[in-house]
């Protein structure tokens, strides 16, 4: 009896050991498949850059019919990848988002139009069909049109909005104009269906002054009232941003490792190698924390929507924070 009272004892000291060192676990919910685009956080995922924080991450692919901010309203999330307009959106609406990180600087975000339509500036947009991403993914194109003044609901004076889906067929099959396109990701399906550069006209959100920040890292605001929270974020946050330097320094690598966790297997090295090397241009700039004037210049986007804003009110500091960067990168 004594050797088995000693033997459970050791197997009980194992066992509380072993749940003391367990891996903190974090859920990230991406805003759409496993690609390029989340390179970072799948390099952080390999390399060991998680493990090297205690962390046991999970990441989530997104897709047409997933929506961030509703994943991680019903508890399926711990952080998300979101953009700010959505963000803001669902904010005002009553999901209170807080963005703790940027890791994209720049926006990648873009109008694709076909030379032949005759389309060669923005006053060139009204009686046209242009293809909009919805889904949260329209804000910007809607707080553009507003600063512009063109209606969005047709007619001669406004354009007509086809609901794109998140392929660039409307303007292959010439159902549009102009078409919605990342410059890491649908533009060059465009070139690889057959159209060549000097065939198509382009519109850079970036260009045109409206540009809004995309891929940022939002959790709820409540979570950061626990201070274990706080710390598992800024762990996370510290090993994703070491995840994004390796990327831009070895986008080969880092689009071969993002092909190794596509269980779809419908990505191809090609694009995906090209979109990582386009994604280090949106990354490049950022250590992870948020620029306020960044913050600033996309509400004063939004909320310059005219009569019918992306947002009514602007949401106040409360919508982003430097504690979790702030304890990061010190």
């Amino acid at each position: 009896m004594k050797r088995t009272t000693t033997a459970l004892g050791a197997v009980a000291l194992m066992l509380g050991a072993g749940a003391a060192e367990a891996a903190d676990e974090v859920t990230l919910q991406l805003k759409w498949v496993t690609q390029g685009q989340f390179a970072g956080y799948y390099v952080a995922q390999d390399k060991g850059y998680y493990a090297d924080e205690d962390l046991d991450v999970t990441i989530k692919p997104g897709g047409p019919d997933i929506a961030p901010p509703q994943v991680i309203a019903g508890g399926g999330a711990d952080v998300i990848v979101e953009w700010m307009p959505a963000a803001l959106a669902s904010r005002e609406k009553g999901l209170p988002l807080v963005n703790i990180a940027q890791p994209f600087k720049s926006s990648g975000m873009m109008l694709t139009c076909l030379k032949e339509t005759g389309v060669t500036g923005p006053e060139d947009f009204p009686g046209r069909t242009l293809g909009v991403w919805f889904f949260g993914n329209e804000y910007p194109f809607l707080s553009w049109m507003s600063a512009l003044g063109i209606p969005t609901d047709g007619g001669a004076e406004g354009v007509t909005v086809l609901k794109q889906g998140f392929n660039v067929d409307p303007l292959l099959q010439k159902q549009a104009d102009c078409i919605s396109t990342m410059t890491y990701n649908e533009y060059w399906q465009v070139i690889d269906a057959g159209i060549s550069e000097d065939q198509l006209v382009t519109f850079k959100y970036e260009d045109q002054g409206v540009a809004t920040l995309e891929d940022g890292l939002y959790v709820l605001e409540d979570n950061l009232d626990d201070p274990d929270f706080v710390d598992r974020m800024a762990r996370f946050v510290r090993a994703s941003m070491k995840g994004w330097e390796y990327a831009a320094e070895h986008p080969d690598e880092a689009a071969e490792i993002v092909l190794d966790n596509d269980a779809t297997g419908a990505q191809t090295e090609k694009h995906q190698k090209r979109m990582v090397r386009e994604i280090t241009k949106l990354t490049e700039g950022s250590n992870g924390a948020l620029d306020p004037a960044d913050f600033e210049r996309t509400v004063d986007t939004l909320l310059g929507g005219g009569s019918d804003p992306v947002i009514t009110a602007h949401p106040g500091d409360a919508a982003w924070t430097h504690a979790i960067t702030d304890r990061a990168l010190n």
